[in-house]
């Protein structure tokens, strides 16, 4: 690609603002189109930012030097071109979507206006407006409910209590971050948010917001139990935000549909993120991200071998402060009938490690509390090569190698 290419990128999230990274260390122009007012940041830190451990300008990313901020309400394939909402357009040789997700808001009773906004005191937990009218929303007492208890709400939840919210989190299946988590780390993370005071309901399901004078004031469960809200989290998930390219007219299922160049169904156009779908699998997560925003600047600034061929990814919360919480979990964290599992749980220090191992291969484990062994665990796992013979599996879970 020459110096003469035009690179236009749509999203100043850590994927796009990675990918103008590497591209003009590369040589590579590019201009990076950001919707929001706010600095580029990293969104893995808003939780910290809303326990008021971080200032939103400790999170901020290093800025590009070529950044617009405006909204991109279309792309001309035709013309390679994309307009932006103050009626500007900017032209491209190549565009790489790197639109994000959005947050899932469940069709639940009351929590629209009927001007389809969100009432006062309702939520949602995705952007830097949202945190920062969180923060300036929450204060010591106020009676918060987050809807949720997945990797999202769990962060959500703690980051209120530290802050001295009365916080009752619900979640719909049977415990918390049920995806990632087995049913002992699970408990481990549910009795640290207990510790903080966090009030916890599990296999409930919520039904209705009910708010007076367009302001909330309770969360009304399918029992009928009401619970009394001022604040309202919703962390129900997130889903590719995929409008745009539909609009354009690409391949979209469940994500903007791309090969393992990363190429849409427009060679002009590629994509990489929360946007992607790769292979059938949409990631959501910030590794798989970054990885593809490497290999996508590689190709874009001429290796013809750069691929992009999946991401084993490791799930990680850091929950930091005085009341310090750690854990990881990759792969499958529940065996199958034939598995070998090795387990080592210290209840009164709040640590728990375990590994499943099928036909001599990593294929999953969890660590909460020591994390000592990880960085090696995860690089077994995405190996996925034989397991040494020479000892006992006990030395996966030991920093010490098993002595």
């Amino acid at each position: 690609m020459t110096s003469n290419t035009r690179v236009v990128v749509i999203g100043a999230g850590l994927a796009g603002v990675r990918l103008a990274r590497r591209l003009g260390e590369l040589g590579t122009p590019v201009t990076l189109v950001g919707e929001e007012e706010h600095r580029p940041y990293n969104r893995v830190l808003l939780a910290e930012v809303l326990a008021g451990r971080y200032g939103p300008d400790v999170i901020a990313l290093p800025t590009p030097a070529e950044l617009v901020r405006g909204r991109v309400t279309g792309i001309d394939r035709e013309v390679r071109a994309v307009h932006l909402a103050d009626g500007s357009k900017i032209a491209y040789d190549t565009l790489v979507l790197a639109t994000g997700s959005n947050p899932v808001l469940p069709p639940l009773r009351g929590l629209f206006t009927e001007n389809h906004e969100l009432p006062v005191g309702v939520h949602a937990f995705r952007t830097m407006d949202d945190c920062l009218g969180l923060s300036e929303a929450v204060r010591p007492g106020v009676r918060a409910v987050v809807i949720g208890g997945g990797l999202l709400g769990v962060s959500a939840a703690r980051a209120l209590a530290r802050r001295g919210a009365q916080v009752v989190l619900a979640q719909q299946a049977e415990r918390l971050m049920e995806h990632q988590l087995d049913p002992t780390a699970s408990k481990l993370v549910r009795r640290h948010l207990q510790d903080l005071g966090v009030e916890i309901h599990t296999e409930c399901r919520v039904r209705d917001v009910r708010c007076v004078g367009g302001v909330v004031r309770s969360v009304e469960m399918a029992d009928g139990y009401a619970l009394d809200a001022d604040l309202v989290v919703v962390a129900c998930g997130v889903h590719p935000r995929v409008g745009l390219a539909q609009d354009a007219g690409l391949a979209v299922h469940r994500g903007v549909l791309v090969d393992d160049e990363l190429r849409t169904s427009d060679p002009h156009i590629r994509a990489i993120g929360d946007c992607v779908q790769h292979a059938g699998t949409v990631y959501g997560l910030a590794a798989p991200a970054l990885e593809q925003a490497e290999v996508l600047a590689e190709s874009l600034a001429g290796d013809a071998n750069a691929r992009y061929t999946g991401t084993r990814s490791l799930t990680r919360l850091t929950l930091a402060g005085e009341d310090f919480f750690d854990l990881a979990a990759f792969g499958e964290t529940e065996p199958r009938p034939g598995d070998d599992v090795v387990q080592l749980a210290d209840a009164t220090r709040g640590t728990y490690r375990k590994v499943v191992v099928r036909d001599d291969r990593l294929v999953g484990g969890v660590l909460v509390g020591e994390l000592g062994t990880v960085g090696a665990l995860a690089r077994a796992w995405e190996g996925a090569e034989p397991l040494p013979d020479d000892g006992p599996l006990l030395h996966l879970l030991t920093n010490d190698g098993g002595s």
